[in-house]
């Protein structure tokens, strides 16, 4: 068996950073919605969501470094183009929305995308003794699942 510079196997570690690399497109595009519907929303919860918005994409913006790092520790190499982005993230742009309730209902799809992605990676990463990649996942989706339910509860 052949292993990469942290002692995992090289071929799971290899497929582990391919899915981790999946999971960074969609935060990146996530990413870009949440910008958009900071500097877009209107509406009665104006104040309540922008500020919402800034939260999630701030937190966003940590993960996806969080997600290139460990995709290097693997030895991979994170995708960096929007144009790779486009193409391997399941979340869709999402552009010129600007009513509150639609916005939240795609957040909290958008959530589960990630989620499940997360789940998948995670039996990935199980399965190669990889606990640096189970940590970090376990702990988005913690933080993932409430969202979600603060979310539905912000959409009544």
């Amino acid at each position: 068996m052949s292993t990469n510079n942290i002692g995992l196997d090289k071929k799971q570690a290899d497929k582990t950073a391919k899915k981790l690399n999946e999971l960074l497109a969609n935060y990146q595009q996530l990413y870009q919605n949440l910008r958009g519907f900071h500097w877009n929303i209107r509406g009665a919860k104006f104040f309540e969501l922008h500020l919402k918005f800034e939260e999630l994409y701030n937190d966003i913006n940590l993960k996806v470094d969080e997600i290139a790092e460990r995709i290097l520790a693997l030895d991979g190499t994170p995708m960096h183009t929007f144009g790779d982005y486009q193409k391997n993230a399941t979340i869709k742009e999402v552009s010129e929305l600007r009513d509150g309730n639609k916005i939240l209902k795609i957040l909290v799809s958008d959530y589960r995308t990630l989620i499940v992605l997360e789940r998948q990676i995670l039996k990935l990463a199980e399965t190669n003794g990889d606990e640096g990649t189970n940590t970090l996942l376990t702990d988005y989706i913690t933080q993932q699942e409430k969202t979600i339910w603060m979310l539905n509860a912000a959409l009544g």
